[in-house]
This record gives structure tokens, sequence and C-alpha cells, in this order.
């Protein structure tokens, strides 16, 4: 696409964006309560958009079914008062929402297992009403015009003026900055518009680019975005980053799967590590003259031990791989 048509695309999204914006009194309501209280807090929320990016990094899915998930969830936040037990529900069902409309078909997890990753406790059926609740209250069609539609077209019009524009400006980067940022629901409040340019200046001034400066600030006089509002955010930006690279910072794409079993299940899974007694082989040299026969009825004895030791389960697919593995080489 040339740079005209990308400009006047940028335009067409620009004075469309304000209709895809969480409601501000909503966030800002969202923001002021505390823990204790019955209705979703800003620390409830951003825990939650941290296990849809988990979600999202396990089941393979693009930057674009995340970042639309995040914006359905928090229009519907700011527009419907709902309890912190339904949260899940209602996170887990704009993520399935999203991926349906970016993801292809045969790349969409079902419903059942996304809510058993995601160890939820509703079913696929609730799922299923949910998602029809949030369609309908949000009048939500197939698309929005989020940060990252900014950010894809800024990275476009950069490549377009500047020939070495891909080494120096990664997408993927940007990407994951922007995702960094989304997690803290005070980035809500910006400007989709906004929001990506301030990561495209921040950038541009850690790869120390004139070029690129010059084109962001370009394209800030063309939506007639005002300094005190990008630099506002900018430095916002800037300290979010800043925190999310530090060590103490747990990375949700990088966050383990942590499965929560009964005592029961956990008594069960601790008996299949036990390793049953296998008989003695004998280790004394026995010359040529001895028949392969005592050899195999050796083997044979000790498989029937490792049989009647562990009966049907040695060879079913609960057994872990591991000790199966060992039991056959032993």
């Amino acid at each position: 696409m040339d740079a005209f048509k990308l400009m006047k695309e940028l335009r067409v999204n620009y004075e469309q964006e304000a209709h895809y914006l969480p409601r501000e009194t909503g966030l800002r309501l969202i923001e002021s309560t505390t823990e204790d209280d019955s209705r979703i807090s800003a620390k409830c929320r951003d825990a939650k958009v941290e296990d849809v990016w988990s979600l999202t990094s396990f089941f393979g899915y693009s930057t674009q079914t995340f970042v639309l998930a995040v914006n359905l969830l928090d229009r519907f936040l700011a527009m419907i008062r709902i309890q912190p037990k339904h949260l899940s529900c209602v996170s887990v069902s704009c993520l399935h929402m999203a991926a349906k409309v970016t993801e292809e078909e045969c790349n969409l997890a079902p419903p059942v297992e996304l809510i058993r990753i995601g160890q939820c406790r509703f079913t696929a059926s609730d799922l299923c009403r949910m998602e029809k609740i949030v369609a309908e209250k949000l009048n939500f069609k197939s698309k929005a015009v989020t940060a990252l539609t900014f950010l894809d077209l800024y990275h476009q019009i950069a490549l377009s003026h500047c020939t070495d524009g891909k080494e120096i400006l990664s997408l993927e980067k940007l990407e994951a900055q922007l995702k960094a940022c989304l997690c803290r629901i005070s980035f809500s409040k910006a400007k989709p518009s906004v929001l990506a340019l301030s990561l495209l200046r921040q950038e541009i001034h850690a790869v120390q680019s004139e070029d690129m400066l010059e084109i962001a600030c370009h394209i800030q006089r063309h939506l007639k975005i005002t300094d005190a509002e990008l630099r506002l955010w900018s430095e916002r930006v800037a300290r979010r980053l800043s925190d999310y690279s530090s060590p103490e910072c747990s990375k949700p794409n990088h966050r383990k799967l942590q499965w929560i079993v009964s005592r029961r299940t956990a008594q069960n899974l601790h008996s299949y590590r036990t390793v049953p007694e296998l008989p003695t082989i004998p280790e004394h040299c026995w010359d040529e003259s001895e028949s392969e026969d005592s050899c195999e009825d050796v083997m044979s004895s000790g498989e029937e031990s490792l049989s009647s030791s562990l009966g049907s389960d040695a060879e079913g697919p609960y057994f872990p791989l591991h000790l199966r593995r060992q039991h056959l080489h032993a």
C-alpha cells in the first residue's frame, strides 16, 4: 500500500476510534474500587488480563486476538457492573469472541479446552451465554479500532518512507510493549492513536533515528495530536516499560501453568510415581555354553513381576512415560 493510501486509512481509523473506547467514567470507578469491595478492582482486572495473555500464548493466538479481547473486556467492564466471581467467565468469553474474528477456524481452541486450561469453574454453555450477553451489550460485529490498528499503520508508514526502517523498528517488539501496557487498566483510558504513537516514539528514541522521528512528527501533525497529550502518555509508557523490564516483574507469556488439584488426586498422582521393586538380575558371569533360554527366563520373570506389580496401569496412558521407559530398559 502506498503512502497516500496509508495516510487516508490512518485518518479513517482515527475518526472511528472514539466508538471503541471504554467509558472513562466506568474505568475510573474500577480504579477507585478497593480489593475488599464486592466490585471489580483495578488489580483484579489487571490480573485477569495477564491470565488472558497467558492463554493467548498457550494456544498460539496472535497479538491481534489479545488486543481485541482486552478491548472487549474493558468496554464491557466499564459498562456493566459485575461481581469478581464472574470475571473469569467474561474474560474467557471475550478471548473466544476475539479469536473467532481474528484466527483461522482450524486454529480455534474449543471452549472446553479454554475452560480446562484456564482452570475455570464454569461450563461451555455458560461461556456461550456470556458471549451473547457481551456481544449484545457492545453491539459487537466483527471489528474494533485498537492501538494495534494504529501501531501497524504507523509501522507501514515508517517503512514506506525509510529504506532501513525494517531493520530499525521491530513490529514484534512494539507489539510486546503494547501488550505490557494493556495489562494495566490506566492505559485503556488513552486514545489508541496516542498510545500507539507514544510506543513508536519510545522505540525511535531508543534507536536514535532522526529520520524515523521526523516521520513520527509528521503523523502527529496529520492526526492533530497535541504535544501535551503525547508527552503525558509517552511518560506513562516509559515508566510502564521500565517496570515491566525489571527482574521483579512476572511476565505473563513466561508464566508456567499451575494446576490446582484435590488431595485425593494428589495422592493418586504420587502413587503413580512410586517405582515398584523388581527382581534382582544375577550379576555373576555365565559361560557362552549356557543357552539363551536361561536369559529369556530371567527376562520373562522380570516382565511377569512388572505386570503383576503394576497391573493394567503400566500399559495405560496415565502411567508416567518416563517410568514406563525406565521399566522397559530395566
